[in-house]
């Protein structure tokens, strides 16, 4: 059975979806129709930007979600998914792809989720960490011993790798206690603020009452999302786990595990980069991967 998965955001790269523009005319008219809704030109900033440019929060989330379901609309047959599921800004890309919402719909409920996200990170000074090498209710256990701050585990990638969330004291103390219970690293990361903790709640006020604004169909194949990690086509269910997604980890080696379990054995990443095909490989050794870009 295949399942085709959809990366987040940090898999950015400048000149990402150019071929693909000058190559296929109905990519062309859809990447102009996402510089006609965003009201910027984002094939400029795409195709022959800058990396910094690329890495303004307004530009990274509809980018990676514009590559990606792109490509899922340009492969005709060849994209005849059994399942799907997409890491945090990725399940956007994945219901737009399964049919659960329009191209349009999606486009705006990414921009919005973007600006939301940015503001939440305003508000305070925020962050996450990247913590290898120790057991999940490991971190868990050491995220919930910090109680005078935020900090929570947000993704679960894949076995010995968490990344963790929260306010900068938090994270920082609780990167001294995971090295001191034996972590192989806790590295802070170059993000804006702590997304998928509950200093994004906000962000998921103001998002929630877009997505409850916004038709929502059954899925061509259930969708494995974030909050879940579980099999799920009901339109009602699919829109109030994405409205919690952003306050919510995201449980990635839950998801590869339950496709597993349900019958894929071959994963395809559409859209930039090949981290989702690693996470996949450590999580589930003996399935396929494969990607498109």
């Amino acid at each position: 059975m295949k399942a085709f998965v959809f990366p987040g955001q940090g898999a950015q790269f400048v000149g990402m979806g150019k071929d693909l523009y000058e190559q296929n005319p109905e990519a062309k008219s859809y990447f102009e129709k996402a510089n006609e809704i965003l009201g910027f030109r984002i094939t400029d900033i795409l195709f022959n930007g800058t990396a910094e440019e690329l890495k303004e929060t307004k530009v990274t989330q509809p980018a990676i979600f514009l590559h990606s379901v792109i490509l899922a609309k340009t492969m005709g047959e060849d994209f005849r998914p059994d399942m799907v599921a997409g890491h945090s800004l990725g399940e956007f890309s994945a219901l737009v792809a399964a049919g659960a919402m329009t191209f349009e719909d999606g486009l705006r409920l990414v921009s919005k989720r973007a600006m939301a996200m940015q503001k939440a990170c305003e508000i305070r000074p925020s962050t996450m960490a990247a913590v290898l090498g120790l057991p999940d209710e490991k971190v868990e256990e050491i995220c919930a011993q910090v109680t005078d701050e935020v900090v929570v585990p947000a993704n679960y990638n894949c076995p010995g790798q968490i990344v963790i969330s929260g306010s900068v004291e938090g994270v920082d103390k609780a990167c001294e206690l995971l090295k001191e219970a034996g972590a192989k690293r806790a590295l802070k990361l170059a993000v804006g603020g702590a997304f998928h903790s509950p200093l994004m709640e906000p962000a998921r006020e103001e998002l929630a009452k877009a997505i409850e604004g916004t038709t929502i169909s059954r899925p061509v194949c259930p969708i494995y999302q974030n909050v879940t990690a579980s099999a799920v086509t009901d339109p009602a269910e699919i829109k109030k786990n994405l409205i919690a997604q952003l306050t919510a980890p995201v449980r990635w080696t839950q998801s590869v595990l339950n496709m597993t379990a349900d019958g894929a054995d071959y994963f395809m990443e559409l859209g930039p980069g090949t981290v989702l095909q690693g996470l996949v490989k450590k999580i589930s050794p003996n399935t396929t991967t494969e990607g498109r870009q």
